[in-house]
């Protein structure tokens, strides 16, 4: 018998669809039998519905309550919200019933934006399958391939699903035919879903139990867990987030965190379902989370393995491949005594956020801050935008630049992650990061991209027709020409058509050199930047543009140069701001008035002699926006 409801129709009995829904305390209090575990992730392009197929399967189980429901359930945060974009990975644990058998599901929704792809490679080490969603009306995205790349390489079982099939411009049968060429299955197998009304949801649940395996591990071997997340609790302090391998973790034991030998005893064990759940312990295959109550960020560290202290495990698991960094940017608090305030809240971040790494730097223009690494543009600005609103800082961030390798002529190498590193003496040879970048677009706009990667010194691959409209090429491009305005400059070009992927591909040599702007002869260390030789001369000419329109008038004229090394290239004068002393004389010898402007004039040689150019933080942050500058014209 079929019942049909909101959310689509439900196969059996009217009495299974409520078992269905007073499912959500099974196994709360027991430990599942792996067999009856699946764990899967959902991976997919932004916008192609994500959240909303997830908001459906906590209905369909059970384990949210009408009342409590809400759009974007698992997104916590309000950045996220307001963006309506995933940021952070979330883990949730689903009862479903599959010909009269309970299973529990451990569902993990990633983010899909480029900068957040750590999230998604640690999510797919916890899990055994992945839902493949695809949008109806716009295909598969070239990041959405890259993550499907990424659950390949796992040995993960791939279920392609395609969403918003209830929309008036999909196109199923297309969309599914190019799915099928990618993936390697029929076009019949791709499953077609609305996760808006809940139309085939229920059978995309019934298609992970049958299709995805159950986790192997040893139950009565030591006990071994991976941590794949953590966050940081005001009251509770850390709280862990593990998929246990092998053995049982259960509260009152003791565990070893086995990278820094730091031991703890457990104080709760839980589930997410989708808010934390105590239980008694978590079994093998089974998510969840553990609480020690320690407060030290430092001890718990994403990819470490758990266990026992006695008698536990000594080879520990393979854990994560570290993230590389592919922009850095410096962080500086306005108010220089919130310093100590920023290194906390960085540690508090980087518990939640592995991917990012800083170290502490001091600037000559801007105080005391931190250099950051990031994993792109929207990863920087998520980061400054959460500093900020979760810890109450305010914060200037400087202009983000790549690594480079310089080799002098006397052959020492130096490693440059700010502009103010840069090696002095003759350099041999300056190596900049490469990239392999994959652009999906109509075939329409294929001059247009190819015009834009040429004019960023990018190299064509290749390209491949997925279908007879849409098009793939790959590029080979320098990281330091796709981090700033790349992505909307592809984006207007193609009318928001095109998406885009990048990973890094090692390194090539470039003609690069380092443009200074000076302020009344004196280096402004934080307007410094790292740029292709072709390009100095436009960057040193905006900067000074830019820096003159901003920056307000003294009493004595400012020379504004951008030059490199002795050079210089550009230069923009601010005029002096001229009191009139004549104001005083009418009528007399015309002595009177040179003897006046005499003196005038000796006092303003001795105030550029003496005075300093005080840059006030709104030319800071305006200057050092890629936004063109609102300042005076």
């Amino acid at each position: 018998m079929e019942h049909t409801g909101l959310y689509g129709t439900i196969r059996g009995h009217p009495s299974d669809f409520l078992l269905r829904i007073t499912l959500s305390s099974f196994a709360d209090q027991t430990f599942t039998s792996p067999e009856l575990i699946r764990n899967f992730c959902i991976i997919a392009h932004i916008d192609h519905g994500k959240s909303t197929l997830a908001d459906r399967m906590l209905q369909l189980t059970g384990v949210v309550d009408a009342r409590a429901m809400r759009a974007q359930y698992l997104d916590r945060m309000d950045i996220e919200r307001e963006r309506g974009i995933t940021i952070k990975a979330q883990n949730v644990r689903l009862p479903w019933v599959v010909d009269g058998t309970n299973h529990v599901l451990h569902m993990i929704d990633t983010p899909g934006h480029v900068d957040f792809t750590y999230e998604v490679s640690r999510a797919l080490e916890a899990c055994e399958g992945a839902v493949l969603l695809v949008d109806a009306a716009q295909g598969i995205e070239a990041q959405t391939l890259a993550n499907l790349y990424l659950a390949m390489e796992n040995d993960l079982t791939i279920i392609p699903v395609l969403n918003k099939i209830d929309l008036p411009a999909a196109d199923p049968d297309k969309y599914a035919k190019e799915i099928a060429h990618i993936v390697g299955c029929e076009p019949e197998e791709v499953l077609r879903v609305s996760a808006k009304t809940g139309l085939g949801v229920g059978a995309l649940l019934d298609e992970v139990v049958k299709k995805v395996p159950s986790p192997v591990g040893q139950a009565d071997a030591p006990a071994r867990a991976m941590i794949f997340d953590s966050v940081y609790d005001t009251y509770r302090g850390v709280v862990t987030y593990i998929r246990v391998v092998d053995g049982k973790i259960t509260p009152r034991e003791r565990i070893k965190m086995m990278s820094t030998g730091a031991t703890h005893e457990i104080l709760e064990v839980g589930i997410v379902s989708p808010e934390p759940k105590p239980s008694v312990g978590l079994g093998v295959g089974e998510v969840g989370y553990l609480i020690t109550g320690v407060k030290d960020v430092r001890q718990s560290k994403v990819g470490d393995t758990v266990t026992s202290e006695r008698k536990g495990a000594t080879e520990p698991l393979a854990g994560y491949r570290e993230p590389r960094p592919m922009v850095y940017s410096g962080l500086y608090p306005v108010d220089g005594s919130d310093y100590p305030e920023l290194r906390e809240a960085l540690d508090k971040l980087q518990l939640n956020d592995a991917a990012l790494t800083y170290e502490p730097e001091t600037s000559a223009a801007l105080g005391f801050g931190f250099r950051c690494g990031f994993l792109g543009l929207l990863h920087l600005e998520i980061t400054r935008d959460r500093l900020e609103r979760e810890y109450g800082l305010d914060l200037i961030s400087t202009a983000p630049n790549v690594v480079y390798r310089v080799v002098m002529e006397d052959g020492t190498e130096h490693v440059v992650t700010n502009p103010s590193d840069w090696p002095e003496g003759k350099r041999a040879e300056v190596y900049e990061p490469i990239t392999k970048c994959t652009i999906i677009a109509p075939s329409d706009y294929i001059g247009a991209i190819m015009e834009l990667c040429q004019s960023k010194r990018g190299q064509l691959g290749g390209m491949d027709y997925l279908s007879e409209d849409r098009v793939e090429l790959r590029y080979t491009m320098p990281l330091g020409e796709i981090i700033f305005d790349f992505f909307d400059s592809l984006k207007s070009r193609t009318r928001g058509y095109a998406s885009l992927d990048y990973e890094e591909s090692g390194e090539q040599d470039a003609e690069l050199v380092k443009v200074d702007i000076l302020l009344q002869g004196e280096t402004v260390d934080a307007f410094s930047a790292i740029v292709h030789k072709d390009y100095a001369y436009a960057y040193g000419t905006r900067m000074a543009t830019r820096l003159r329109e901003l920056i307000p008038r003294q009493q004595f004229e400012v020379p504004i140069q951008a030059a490199i090394g002795a050079r210089v290239i550009a230069r923009e004068t601010i005029r002096a701001i001229r009191k009139d002393v004549l104001a005083k004389c009418y009528g007399g010898d015309i002595t009177r008035k040179r003897k006046l402007l005499e003196k005038q004039k000796e006092g303003k040689k001795r105030m550029k002699m003496v005075g300093r150019v005080e840059v006030p933080q709104e030319a800071f942050v305006a200057a050092l926006s890629t936004d063109e500058p609102k300042g005076k014209k």
